[in-house]
Formats: C-alpha cells, sequence, structure tokens
C-alpha cells in the first residue's frame, strides 16, 4: 500500500486516503444558491476516488460573498440548493465531503473573474464591504467599512449560523476560511488590520477575533472535525504576516479543538511576491505540522502522484490537497493509483473502464472464455 492511498484521519473521522478536493470558486451561484453546475462539477469527485472533497468558499452573508456568482449559506434556499450534493455524495460517492465558511471582507463585491474580476460598478451590483480597517486591498477597490461591535458579532453570529447549518445538512468536515487575504485573514495581517482596539496591534490582538470566530464554530460543531484554512505568509518582504506567526496562531487554535491546518499563503496584498513552483507551500505545512503536532493539508503545485506520495512518505503533510490538477484531470486519483499500484475507488457503473477489469461482462454481450 503506498502512503498516498492509506487512510487518513481527522479528528475521530477516517477518510479512505490522503488525497483532498480543495475547495474551487466556480462563480456559478445565485444569490448565494448552488445550481446543477454544482452538482455536476461536485459530483464527478464524488466517484473520482479522493477521501475527501470541499465544497468551494461559501459565504456566511450575502455581503460576504467574493462575487455575485459565489454560494452562500445564510438562508433556507442556500441551504435547501446544497442538500442535493449531500444527497449525491449519500447516494453514490465513495468520497466525505467538506464545505469551507467563509467572509471575503473587503475583497467582496468583485466581479466574476471572466468578467475581469476586479472590484464591482456602483451600476453593476456593488454592495459596502466591511473589514478590520477602512482600507482598501488596491487602488480601484472599495473603501470598506471597519466592524464595529455590532458588526463584529454580526459576522460572529453569521459563521455560527451558517455552521449550524452546515451540521444539518450532514457535513462530515467544516473548514473555516482565513486565508487568501478574506476576512479573517484581515484580522490576522498588520497589513490590513490598522485597528487601536483590543481587536489590532499586537499579535495576540490580531488573533482575538478569528479565534473567537474559531471557538464559536466549535462550540456548535463539536463532534465535526473542525480545521482553518490560513496562509503562512503575505509574502510581503519586511512586513505583513509571516510563518512564525501563522505557527503561534496554529498553536492557539490547537489549544481550542482544532483538528487541522490547511496551509496555504498570499492573497492579502498586491505587493506580494511569491515565488512559484512545484510544492511551492509544501515547506509551510511541513513546519507547522512539526512545530504544534497539528495535522495538516499541504496544498499548492501538487500536480504528480509521486509528488503527492513522497510530501505523504516523508510527513511533511498528513494530507495533499489538489485543486486546479483536479478540474484538469477530474480522475486524477485514479491515475495516481495505477502510477503508485495501489487502488482507489470506482463507481460500479464504470468498474468496467479499470485498467484491470476491462474484461468484466456487459449484460447481453458476455466476454469471451
Amino acid at each position: 500500500m503506498s502512503h498516498l492511498f492509506s487512510p487518513g484521519q481527522l479528528g475521530s473521522t477516517t477518510f479512505d486516503n490522503r488525497i483532498v478536493v480543495a475547495p474551487m470558486c466556480q462563480y456559478s451561484a445565485i444569490d448565494g444558491c448552488m445550481t446543477d453546475w454544482h452538482l455536476m462539477h461536485l459530483g464527478q469527485y464524488a466517484v473520482g476516488g479522493a477521501g475527501l472533497v470541499f465544497v468551494e468558499a461559501s459565504g456566511v452573508e450575502a455581503e460576504g460573498r467574493i462575487t455575485p456568482g459565489c454560494p452562500g449559506l445564510y438562508n433556507d434556499e442556500n441551504e435547501a440548493s446544497m442538500a442535493k450534493i449531500i444527497r449525491f455524495f449519500r447516494d453514490y460517492g465513495a468520497a466525505k465531503i467538506g464545505i469551507q465558511l467563509a467572509h471575503a471582507g473587503r475583497k467582496a463585491s468583485a466581479d466574476l473573474p471572466w468578467n475581469g474580476g476586479t472590484a464591482l460598478a456602483a451600476d453593476n451590483g456593488a454592495w459596502q464591504t466591511s473589514a478590520p480597517s477602512a482600507l482598501p486591498y488596491a487602488d480601484g477597490w472599495h473603501q470598506p467599512k471597519a466592524l464595529d461591535d455590532a458588526g463584529l458579532n454580526r459576522v460572529k453570529q453569521a459563521f455560527i449560523d451558517a455552521a449550524k447549518r452546515a451540521v444539518r445538512l450532514g457535513f462530515v468536515v467544516i473548514e473555516v476560511h482565513a486565508a487568501h487575504g478574506y476576512l479573517l485573514h484581515q484580522f490576522l495581517s498588520p497589513i490590513s488590520n490598522q485597528r487601536d482596539d483590543h481587536y489590532g496591534g499586537s499579535l495576540e490582538n490580531r488573533m482575538r477575533f478569528p479565534l473567537e470566530v474559531f471557538s464559536a464554530v466549535r462550540a456548535v460543531a463539536p463532534d465535526t472535525p473542525l480545521g482553518v484554512r490560513f496562509s503562512a505568509s503575505d509574502w510581503v518582504e519586511g512586513s505583513g504576516w509571516a510563518l512564525e506567526d501563522s505557527t503561534q496562531f496554529a498553536a492557539e487554535l490547537k489549544k481550542i479543538g482544532c483538528d487541522f491546518i490547511d496551509v496555504s499563503s498570499g492573497g492579502n496584498s498586491p505587493l506580494q511576491k511569491i515565488e512559484v513552483g512545484p510544492g511551492y507551500q509544501v515547506p509551510f505545512a511541513d513546519h507547522i505540522r512539526r512545530e504544534t503536532g497539528l495535522t495538516t493539508m499541504a496544498v499548492g503545485m501538487i500536480t504528480e502522484p509521486r509528488q503527492a506520495e513522497t510530501i505523504i512518505a516523508t510527513q511533511q503533510a498528513d494530507f495533499v490537497a489538489l485543486a486546479r490538477g483536479m478540474l484538469y484531470d477530474p480522475r486524477w486519483a485514479w491515475h495516481a493509483a495505477e502510477v503508485l499500484r495501489d487502488q482507489a475507488s470506482f463507481p460500479p457503473q464504470y468498474m468496467r473502464s479499470h485498467p484491470t477489469l476491462r474484461g468484466e461482462p456487459i449484460p447481453g454481450n458476455p466476454p469471451k472464455k
């Protein structure tokens, strides 16, 4: 058995293997509700051999969506639209399904990427954004409203309510999104958090609100594997959020019941200078894992089966999460199993495509003996 296809553990839940389909925005929701596109998109991964599949970043309130095409989990209609996805996984899938709960903060109210991905214009459906401080993400972006006490309580309650809906729906895993320059990341980084109250200034203060949100979600999902995706670095030299800060944040999360860290990076500043290459974020996951003992997921240009196998075998991470590689090849886990001489789950409807089972009989046309 390969290391990649060995069972993995998050909390008390066991997964068939260490392959995760990462949350991938599709920008195809309507009023926060998932559509048939999402059923097709996620359904292929339900039967594609991965151990865990994440639903994309889902806004905990309408203003927390990145774009008008992003899904949410803030009303009954949103919840009902996700229920059909859950049913498909339950009835046909071998993979388990998780959800990423998110709030985009100052990076919300953006246009769809194929329309440019820039801040929405006032005559094109723009809405008021919010953030730790009234600092736009970049030139040409909306000026957010700094969250006051009422706003902080509203956002926290939105995470609580969305988590309750996620548990009720039957999501197996919940991930709180604190990466890529979205709201919780904005609190963590001094680039975006210039508050002078007990939510700004020192590292302890900047971590306070994200930790409060996590604790609140943990309280309403006590039995659900619960983790955080964060950016390990802002990639802005001499300022911003850095790996040492991330390590301390992870240690604090561990104290309040965090089951795993999904380790990404960047996204909070247009000044970032990212050194991109195969597995470029894996060292971050390795560091967090070694320093805190937390279960980690490695992400970022993990594309080849033996590359993924090495990451797991050398204990740089406990899981590997693929996004664009899965978009390009939804059957990546099947092909990785062939390369590594192991097995990934196949739905019976597709079994006759398996390299070792291509002689399986077809009704009315059995194979020749």
